[in-house]
C-alpha cells in the first residue's frame, strides 16, 4: 500500500488476530493507523501485535467490563479509538430451531449483536466528544436472508444491521460515521464451527461460484473506516459474491 489514509487514527479491531480481523488491521497499518486487536486469543494478538507495531489485549466483547478496560488500555497505549471494527464472532452449532441448544443461542447472540452493543457503547462517547470516528460493524447475508440451520447466527447478525441503522441516526448530526457490511462465506477459522453440509450449502448460494477472500472483505471495511466514506452512514454493503438480492 503507498496511501496513508488512516495516517494518525487509533483503531481498534475486535477478532483481530486472525481471519478477516487480521487482514483489516495489516491494512490499517499499512495506511497508516496505529491498531489494537482485541481478541480472546491474547497470545496470536500479541504476535501480530508486536509484527504490526500496534498493541494487543484480551477482550470477551460480550462482558462490558472487559471492553472497558480495553478501551482504557488502548487509550493508554496508543490513543483514543478513532476507528471500530466491530468483526468478533462465532456462529453456534447448526441444527434447526426446535433443537438448538439455549446456552448455543444465548451464546452467540451475547458475542454477535451483545458484543457489537457494547463496544459502540464504549467508544461512542469518546467519538462524538472530538466529533470524529468511523464504526464498522461486520454483519452477514445470513443476516438479511436467514441461514437455515443456523437461526441464532442470522438473528444476530440481523440484530447487527439494525444496531447499525439506529446507531448511525443517533450520531448522524456529527462526523461519526456507523455502517455494516454482509459478506457471504468467507472460508477463515470459523469454517470450523459449522458441518460440511452447512459449508458446502452455503457455497451453492454464491453465484460467483467461490468463497470470498478475508483481503476482499478488510478492502471494503478500510474503505468505510475512512474519510472517502463521509457520506454514508447507516448503510449496508454486500461482499457477497453475487448472493446478495437486496
Amino acid at each position: 500500500m503507498t496511501t496513508k489514509r488512516f495516517e494518525g487514527r487509533v483503531a481498534a479491531v475486535t477478532g483481530g488476530a486472525r481471519g478477516i480481523g487480521l487482514a483489516v488491521a495489516e491494512r490499517l497499518t499499512a495506511e497508516g493507523a496505529r491498531v489494537a486487536l482485541w481478541d480472546m486469543d491474547e497470545g496470536e494478538g500479541k504476535v501480530v501485535a508486536a509484527r504490526l507495531g500496534g498493541a494487543a489485549m484480551r477482550v470477551d466483547v460480550a462482558d462490558d467490563a472487559s471492553v472497558a478496560a480495553a478501551v482504557a488500555a488502548t487509550e493508554a497505549t496508543l490513543g483514543p479509538v478513532d476507528i471500530l471494527v466491530n468483526n468478533a464472532g462465532i456462529t453456534g452449532p447448526n441444527g434447526p430451531v426446535e433443537t438448538y441448544p439455549v446456552d448455543a443461542w444465548r451464546r452467540v447472540v451475547d458475542v454477535d449483536l451483545t458484543g457489537v452493543f457494547l463496544c459502540c457503547r464504549a467508544v461512542v462517547p469518546g467519538m462524538r466528544a472530538r466529533n470524529r470516528g468511523r464504526i464498522v460493524n461486520v454483519a452477514s447475508i445470513a443476516g438479511k436472508e436467514g441461514n437455515p440451520n443456523a437461526a441464532a447466527y442470522s438473528a444476530a447478525k440481523a440484530g447487527v444491521i439494525g444496531l447499525t441503522k439506529a446507531l448511525a441516526k443517533e450520531l448522524a448530526a456529527t462526523e461519526v460515521r456507523v455502517n455494516c457490511i454482509t459478506p457471504a462465506a468467507v472460508k477463515t477459522d470459523i469454517f470450523a464451527q459449522m458441518t460440511e453440509q452447512h459449508i458446502g450449502w452455503m457455497l451453492s448460494k454464491i453465484p460467483l461460484g467461490r468463497f470470498g477472500l478475508v483481503d476482499e472483505v478488510a478492502a471494503m471495511i478500510c474503505w468505510l473506516a475512512s474519510d472517502e466514506a463521509s457520506f454514508s452512514t447507516g448503510a449496508v454493503f454486500d461482499v457477497s459474491g453475487g448472493r446478495a438480492t437486496y
